[in-house]
């Protein structure tokens, strides 16, 4: 039961070279990262409609997202390196929003956790 190495170029594949960092410089060390988890794409994708028709992040986090950032989605300041790939690699490449106007991933970003809509409040060195 040893590690899977047959198939993994996984995480390489993703970050050829440009990263997601265009003309930042790397856009900080740390983000302030919202998100809403669920692990049903059906229900990840209610979700998305209701974002897309208007209404603000943290209220569509707290009525669908299924783990303990419920309130509002909000996971506070992540450094690169806390969080699984998929996810680090989306939430450095998004432009920071505010919940009443966000800037979040479409499509859902993938994880072993489930599916996520991100959205980034602040970024720092």
């Amino acid at each position: 039961m040893g590690p899977k190495k047959k198939s993994g170029s996984g995480s390489k594949a993703t970050e050829s070279g440009s990263g997601g960092a265009e003309g930042k410089g790397g856009s900080g060390s740390s983000v302030k990262v919202r998100h809403i988890l669920c692990e049903k794409q059906s229900k990840i994708m209610e979700a998305m409609e209701k974002l897309k028709s208007g209404m603000k992040f943290n209220e569509v986090a707290a009525a669908y997202s299924e783990d303990k950032a419920r309130q509002g989605g909000d996971l506070g300041w992540m450094t690169r390196g806390s969080m699984v790939g998929p996810f680090q690699d989306a939430a450095f490449a998004l432009a920071t929003s505010t919940t009443s106007n966000p800037i979040y991933t479409d499509p859902p970003v993938k994880t072993k956790f489930g599916y996520h809509i991100i959205m980034v409040e602040g970024k720092k060195q």
